[in-house]
């Protein structure tokens, strides 16, 4: 959730909106219980049936994030939550549930929120730690925060260890978030929003602890009812009034009773003058009410009106429907009354706040301002990545989710492809395989997929004749790995079973983000395989091949224009010889063909003399007349 009210629908207008290249090389924190939470409840609303879905949804969205969108993504874990957060969680619960917590004692209450609420986060627990055991097989880097997985992800954001964070929780920013990504849709063409902290500032003039004030008036996770009578424009009005370093001071003051717009005087907020004994200064002088101008409607029957462009016959002109008087004196009475307005505003909001007790909560600003959130004795992150574990993982999701291990071994392909490459581009050796048994043979094309380009890229099995002088251990270590993939082998792939079930999402959601299963070409010779691989990957992974790729493609499209344009050429030239059958012959063709086979003509096949001789000195329209009337 995060601010209380429509938080994200204030930041939305500023928000940009960008493509799958974004998040290539790039490091992104990822709040996973954000992902645990949303994703798992939506495929379990639509397929009840599913098995364990929050790990099929990690599993297939941790792919897609590092092999197809080329991020580096980082694991958050939300620690132990605070008092106030939990205190918050079960008031929802018991909200949701319609149960009213108020109305218990304090005792009966917090023994009723623990007995209902521990079971849920006892099995939130479990379904965390099993996406952790998940994530360290992948080799992703997984970090512990002390409270909210949403504070540290921004405070990596913050001290620049990642780029950027995913989450769906506004109050990211407040712990000091730079970029924040809300909805990551990685099967999809359409742009994801992407928020940024400088273009919150440009535009709405809020920094981080005018932020952490909002939150305070409209309520957030640490207190769910905020200020009554406070929704995200009042409080975003208010908070405005002030700059960064005051509005907490401010907020302060105004809790004690003082109110901060009258001066050094500062009354008590219960002694300020209501709106109606305020005494009010005349505002302006008389105004004619023929025509609206300063003066009276008398003095101007009488001598005229100065403000008034008229002939000699008239004194004044009569004012239109809307008339708006321009004069100084007006200008300032409607000055006064916006002024007037806006201090009985102030008044009655400040009214507001100080009759809250314990307002601010200093708890709250301390858990938005603290910059210590990881759990690690010497407080640096440790973000490494590893190479999959793939027998364990192999083991693991067998076990977890009933898969064949060959079809997990087919989906982990495009990981293990995206490692290859960034291991080629960052080594002067050219020996290695990927996953030891196919090495790069060619780019076959360029594939445009949810908006991006890729290369479509073949790679060749390795056979044993091909190894034959490399050492006995690497041989025997290929043979191993042959046996371990046989579905790369055969034409047959392995479905796994809640694919197949009728109540199971379709692929074009966001909630599957499943990988594109390589292709296999087998022959009675060699076996290929066909993978989508990033363009600047393979270009820095194999210069030459590349290379050769684009040459080969700039002939292609030189070859493509010469025949384009000598077809084109050749369009305007009438073909010598007989036609094939089954052509389209142009209209003057056609025509000439119908006259030949409709005209009277001699056996010898010589015009008649009643035929009409057509002559060039007639105009063309008569001969065309004549020639196809």
């Amino acid at each position: 959730m995060g601010v209380g009210g429509s938080f994200w629908d204030l930041l939305k207008p500023y928000a940009r909106h960008e493509g799958a290249g974004y998040l290539r090389g790039r490091r992104v924190a990822v709040d996973l219980s954000f992902w645990v939470v949303s994703h798992s409840a939506a495929i379990r609303a639509r397929s009840p049936h599913a098995r364990l879905p929050h790990l099929r949804t990690l599993f297939f969205r941790t792919l897609s994030l590092f092999s197809k969108m080329g991020a580096f993504p980082v694991f958050v874990v939300d620690g132990q939550p605070s008092p106030l957060k939990s205190q918050v969680r079960a008031a929802r619960f018991f909200r949701g549930s319609g149960m009213d917590l108020a109305a218990l004692p304090s005792t009966e209450a917090e023994a009723s929120a623990d007995a209902l609420v521990q079971p849920r986060n006892a099995k939130f627990t479990r379904y965390v730690e099993d996406c952790v055991e998940l994530l360290e097989y992948l080799g992703m880097p997984v970090l512990r925060a002390k409270g909210e997985g949403e504070a540290l992800c921004a405070q990596l954001n913050n001290q620049g260890h990642v780029d950027a964070c995913i989450t769906s929780d506004s109050d990211a920013f407040l712990f000091g978030a730079k970029t924040v990504i809300k909805v990551l849709r990685s099967n999809c063409k359409e742009p994801f929003e992407c928020y940024n902290m400088a273009d919150i500032e440009s535009g709405l003039g809020l920094k981080r602890k005018q932020m952490v004030a909002m939150a305070l008036l409209v309520g957030s996770d640490h207190d769910l009812h905020g200020v009554p009578g406070f929704g995200p424009e009042t409080a975003l009005r208010f908070v405005q009034l002030f700059d960064e370093d005051n509005v907490l001071a401010k907020l302060y003051e105004i809790g004690k009773g003082v109110y901060p717009f009258i001066g050094v005087s500062a009354p008590n907020i219960d002694d300020l003058p209501s709106p109606s004994t305020k005494s009010l200064p005349r505002a302006r002088s008389p105004h004619c009410s023929h025509c609206g101008h300063p003066g009276n409607k008398k003095n101007h029957i009488k001598d005229g009106c100065n403000f008034c462009l008229v002939d000699s016959l008239e004194n004044c002109v009569e004012k239109p429907a809307g008339f708006i008087c321009e004069c100084p004196s007006c200008d300032k009475a409607r000055d006064l009354k916006v002024q007037r307005r806006n201090e009985n505003w102030q008044i009655k909001v400040c009214k507001r706040i100080a009759a809250e007790t314990n307002f601010p909560n200093e708890e709250i600003i301390n858990l938005y301002l603290n910059d210590d959130n990881l759990d690690n004795e010497n407080g640096v992150p440790l973000l490494t990545w590893n190479k999959p574990d793939m027998e364990i993982l192999v083991d693991f999701l067998s076990f977890k989710q009933n898969w064949e291990p060959a079809y997990i071994r087919q989906r982990m392909l495009p990981m293990l492809s995206t490692i290859y490459l960034r291991e080629m581009a960052s080594s002067q050796s050219k020996s290695f395989l990927l996953y030891d048994q196919y090495k790069f043979h060619s780019i076959q094309r360029i594939k445009i997929r949810y908006g991006h380009p890729y290369y479509l890229v073949k790679w060749k099995r390795v056979t044993r004749s091909m190894i034959s002088n490399d050492s006995p251990s690497k041989q025997t270590e290929l043979e191993g790995k042959n046996d371990k993939v046989e579905v790369l082998d055969g034409d047959d792939e392995v479905v796994d079973e809640e694919e197949e079930e009728p109540t199971m999402i379709s692929e074009t959601t966001e909630l599957l983000d499943e990988p594109d299963v390589p292709q296999v070409l087998d022959d009675d010779k060699d076996c290929f395989l066909l993978t989508d691989e990033d363009i600047e990957l393979v270009n820095a992974a194999f210069p030459d091949e590349a290379q050769r790729f684009q040459e080969e493609q700039r002939l292609k499209e030189a070859k493509s224009i010469a025949r384009k344009s000598k077809l084109n050429v050749a369009g305007f030239e009438t073909p010598k010889g007989p036609r094939p059958s089954g052509v389209q012959l142009s209209i003057k063709e056609f025509y000439r063909s119908k006259k030949g086979l409709s005209g009277d003509s001699g056996k010898d096949g010589s015009r008649k003399s009643s035929d009409v001789d057509l002559s060039k000195n007639l105009p063309k329209s008569v001969r065309r007349r004549l020639l196809f009337d």
